[in-house]
């Protein structure tokens, strides 16, 4: 399933389940579409709710999130990349990004994966921020 508005060009974020199971062994009810469909909208709050710290954007409208995937167990796994690989948060943000994912009601576990394939350029930034940098 897709979160809505989080097609973009040069980036297509697809919301959608996955099979690979970060707990194994342990019991648990499985998410409905319902409450999949809730998650979705909240990731995308929090990604809006986090800031590179060189550059006044959220992470989302800069672009930096490539895929946004959960399965019915509440696992998450985020696919993002950095505006360089030489970026000074390479550490730090992945980590907000974990963290800020498994305060999510629904969310048991997350884990980050950067990647520099494609490597972000600006043109995978929204109109929003291209506007907010003064780039229109």
């Amino acid at each position: 399933m897709l979160i809505p508005g989080l097609n973009r060009k040069h980036q297509t974020l697809n919301f959608k389940l996955f099979s690979r199971n970060f707990v194994q062994n342990k019991f648990k009810m499985s998410l409905t579409e319902q409450q999949l469909d809730a998650i979705g909208e909240k990731l995308v709050e929090k990604f809006k709710s986090i800031y590179d710290p060189e550059i006044p954007v959220d992470i989302y409208e800069l672009g930096l999130i490539y895929d946004a995937l959960v399965n019915n167990d509440g696992e998450a796994k985020i696919i993002m990349t950095l505006t360089s690989p030489n970026c000074p948060v390479a550490e730090s943000l992945p980590n907000e990004v974990r963290e800020k994912v498994e305060q999510i009601e629904g969310i048991e576990k997350a884990e980050v994966e950067i990647t520099f394939d494609p490597p972000w350029d600006r043109d995978m930034m929204s109109e929003e921020a291209k506007f907010e940098l003064g780039m229109l």
